[in-house]
Order: C-alpha cells, then sequence, then structure tokens
C-alpha cells in the first residue's frame, strides 16, 4: 500500500475546514424576503393604528346630530337683559309657556333682541318694547290699563313678570313686556313666560324715565343684548 506523504495530508486537512461560499443570489434573495416581512408588519400596524379617526370621519353628522339634540333637551332657563341701566336676570318659565319660550330663545339666538328699544314706559304699570310700536291692540289695552291702576290689585300676576302680547300677527316679530306692579286683568292681556329674578332695581330705574304724553321715552333705553344661560 502506498504511502501518502504529510504534506499531502496537510492539504487535504486544509481543504475540508474552509467554509463553503454563498452565492449571491441567495443573499439578495434573504434580503428581499426580510424587507418584504418587515414591510407587512408596519403596513399592518399603520392600518389598525389609522383605523379608529377614520370611523370618526365616517360618521360626523351622527355625532353632531347626537350633540344637538342634547342641546335641544337641555334648554337655558335663564335670560339675562343687558340694558344701558344695568343687567336684569329673568327665570324662563319652559313648562307652563313652551311655545312662547321656544320662540324668545329662537330670537334671542338669533339676536333679534340687540338694541331693541322700548317704545313705551307707563309707570307703575309696564315696560313695553318690541316690533310693534305703531298703535295697535297692544298699545291700546297698554294705555287702557293706566286708568285702571287704583284698582285692586290681582294676586295672580305680580310685579316683574315677563310677558308678551296673546294677539295674533303675522308677523314674526315679538312684542315684550315687563310688569312694574301688580295687573288685575293680566290674564287677559298678555302670556307670562317668565319673572325678573334679579335687576328689579334696574326694572325700576327704567321705568323712571321721562316720557311724553304717549309714555314714549324722551331718551333712547332699551335692550343691548340678551344672554341665555343654564344657571342664573
Amino acid at each position: 500500500m502506498a504511502r501518502i506523504k504529510p504534506q499531502a495530508l496537510l492539504m487535504q486537512s486544509k481543504k475540508k475546514k474552509a467554509p463553503a461560499r454563498i452565492s449571491l443570489t441567495a443573499i439578495i434573495a434573504c434580503n428581499l424576503t426580510v424587507f418584504l416581512a418587515v414591510f407587512s408588519l408596519y403596513a399592518t400596524y399603520k392600518y389598525w393604528y389609522r383605523r379608529p379617526s377614520d370611523k370618526t370621519e365616517f360618521y360626523p353628522n351622527t355625532f353632531e346630530d347626537t350633540e344637538a339634540l342634547g342641546e335641544l333637551k337641555d334648554l337655558p332657563s335663564y335670560a339675562i337683559l343687558n340694558t344701558a341701566k344695568g343687567s336684569v336676570t329673568a327665570e324662563l318659565y319652559k313648562d307652563s309657556s313652551p311655545e312662547v319660550v321656544d320662540k324668545f330663545l329662537d330670537l334671542c339666538q338669533k339676536g333679534h333682541f340687540k338694541g331693541m328699544p322700548f317704545h313705551r314706559v307707563i309707570k307703575h304699570y309696564v315696560i313695553q318694547g318690541g316690533d310693534f310700536p305703531e298703535l295697535g291692540a297692544a298699545e291700546d289695552w297698554t294705555l287702557k290699563g293706566k286708568s285702571h291702576s287704583e284698582l285692586a290689585k290681582s294676586s295672580k300676576h305680580e310685579a316683574f313678570m315677563l310677558g308678551t302680547t296673546k294677539a295674533k300677527s303675522e308677523n314674526k316679530g315679538f312684542e315684550l313686556f315687563i310688569t312694574t306692579a301688580p295687573i288685575p286683568d293680566l290674564n287677559d292681556k298678555i302670556v307670562v313666560f317668565g319673572r325678573v329674578i334679579k335687576g328689579e332695581d334696574v326694572v325700576q330705574e327704567i321705568e323712571e324715565v321721562d316720557t311724553d304724553e304717549h309714555y314714549r321715552p324722551k331718551s333712547p333705553i332699551g335692550i343691548i343684548d340678551i344672554i341665555l344661560k343654564h344657571e342664573p
């Protein structure tokens, strides 16, 4: 048997220990696999992260409608009438006069009362403001009522009540009255939809202004604006 030379054995040992070479194709395939896996994970994360905000944007009208319904159920209970003489806070009778209060609130939100003058001030009777300064049914009973100021006072309606005329009109305006004394026949004249709970002194100061023979203030006085609140 032929003997293998030591040098030949050494060369064979080195050949066995040399690591196998990885081809360029295998390296590219491996990197591509890793990239696709990472991209897939990122796309999945981004989809689930954005999904809640997409839902919110998909139902905007439903959310707003629900909020609006909550506001309708929780109407303001108080109105603050700001005048040049000061502020008058009135509690609104939402239960006993719902239709009138609804109309009043709607007009307030539209800014209807901003700058509205008190066109009649009758001492110990009423302060009258609104959209009908000309003679009419409301004006007629207001002026006639002055002659009844010496009649026995009724306990049904005290002073500092907020009301509007019962007369139906095609006009979309609003006649506003603040009583300054108990009125015997108030039931036949106006619909009471609130009462003054703060600022009675302001009401009394307004009724002291100088007026002409038709009870019209000689100097302009009226409502600057009205603020609606849930709490007094």
